[in-house]
């Protein structure tokens, strides 16, 4: 049974931030309601892994229910969240209201598309498991009808891959893609050869991984060029279309026919901030998250937090904290510490990230990896990088997947979940087999 008395704390989202917030106050004399349109926690940071074929979704996903089974002050809901009555303290939901005593908002955020939203339908971007799945069947498939095609102009089509977008999720798909056209697929067609891929990543900065030191850009460049990948700096996305991208470099306008363009290059945040803002009367940044205090509430609402992607919090060079998965653990620690101290009566100082440093993936046995006290890239930054995602997976179960899937993917260079599910009908039909 909920014991209603208590402290309610309803918190959205089941991200980083949210279930850190969730797990953080286990202990504490509060009542807790996670709300989340699904009921799973998603490792967003290998979602590229699956849109490869490396990992399956089950590997980096897990219930929600499964992951606070034990803690007895919460209740999770799996809810659609539709706006905030605040003079009421309520949560609106597409099944009614739920009241509030301290208000957490984790909502996340999507991938934007600068003004143009119809090139989400040719360009997918990568933010849940159905865009992961989605962008797997559209990279596996375009092998597949390179092999049945006849026309050497339309087989190149197929076997051209722009990558737009040079940041981090970027730069991991395109030396994924590398890898499986050069070396898992290697042997497995007769009528074209996978290795013969053209693979494109852009970028309209002047260098890619903007975010690193230059010295660690020019590093994943090279490595990216070991697996056959095309790299283009200031190069400016003017036009997308079923099968082709136009694009400015160089002061020309180019036209590249392709059938596989996936999007990398920006996000918008989640429409809950939209709402949120409205219903208190804080300001929004130019991709809507919201501008929060040094303690992470929102301006005039003590009670109300907004954590990780979907919050506008400025770090110590006066810049926005990035989108990333230890940002949104560390406020979610610091929200739980927050109302600890006031059930308390006491106080604690504004909220400070504490940096450890970056890392990006290149592709199998290359990594760059940026901690501050040392830069790293190759092999060690590898190691690195599989030693901290392995520790930020959720789940005894979902680390020993993953840590097998990966030793037999080094091992044997193979891509085991390489399946191509929800083949679109006009694809299917013109396959008698089935």
């Amino acid at each position: 049974m909920v014991n209603e008395s208590r402290h309610r704390v309803v918190i959205v989202g089941g991200g980083f931030a949210g279930l850190t917030a969730a797990q953080a106050l286990k202990r504490s004399p509060v009542m807790i309601h996670l709300l989340d349109r699904r009921n799973f926690h998603l490792f967003q940071p290998l979602l590229y892994q699956v849109a490869t074929g490396g990992l399956s979704p089950a590997n980096i996903a897990a219930p929600l229910r499964s992951i606070v089974r034990r803690q007895s002050n919460v209740l999770t809901l799996m809810e659609e969240v539709i706006g905030f009555d605040v003079p009421r303290q309520s949560v609106l939901t597409s099944h009614g209201s739920l009241p509030f005593d301290t208000l957490i908002v984790a909502a996340g955020v999507r991938h934007a598309y600068f003004g143009h939203p119809e090139w989400e339908v040719h360009a997918p971007g990568l933010k849940s498991v159905e865009d992961a799945t989605g962008m797997r069947r559209r990279i596996l498939l375009a092998f597949e009808q390179a092999e049945t095609s006849h026309d050497d102009d339309d087989r190149q089509s197929c076997l051209t891959f722009v990558i737009v977008g040079g940041g981090p999720t970027g730069v991991e798909l395109a030396g994924a893609i590398g890898e499986l056209a050069h070396h898992t697929l290697k042997r497995e067609f007769r009528q074209i050869r996978p290795g013969a891929a053209r693979i494109m990543l852009f970028e309209a900065a002047d260098r890619i991984l903007s975010t690193y030191p230059p010295a660690l850009s020019e590093r994943a460049t090279r490595s990216l060029q070991r697996l056959g990948v095309e790299v283009y700096v200031q190069t400016k996305v003017t036009d997308i279309t079923r099968d082709s991208i136009q694009f400015h470099r160089d002061g020309q306008l180019h036209v590249l026919s392709t059938r596989t363009i996936l999007w990398a290059a920006g996000v918008q945040a989640s429409p809950l901030g939209q709402a949120l803002a409205e219903a208190t009367g804080a300001k929004l940044d130019r991709v809507g998250r919201v501008m929060v205090q040094p303690d992470l509430s929102v301006p005039n609402h003590a009670n109300i937090f907004v954590l990780g992607d979907l919050a506008h919090c400025p770090g110590p060079d006066g810049q926005p904290l990035p989108g990333v998965a230890p940002v949104a653990m560390q406020q979610g620690s610091y929200v739980a510490r927050l109302l600890n101290a006031r059930l308390k009566g006491e106080s604690i100082g504004p909220f400070h990230y504490h940096d450890r440093g970056s890392m990006a993936t290149i592709g199998r046995g290359a990594a760059i990896a940026d901690l501050g006290w040392i830069k790293l890239s190759g092999y060690l930054a590898w190691l690195a990088w599989l030693f901290i995602h392995l520790i930020f997976l959720v789940g005894f179960h979902n680390r020993m997947l993953v840590m097998f899937q990966w030793a037999w993917c080094y091992v044997t260079r193979n891509r085991s979940a390489r399946l191509i599910t929800d083949v679109p009908a006009d694809v299917s039909s013109s396959n008698p087999s089935g």
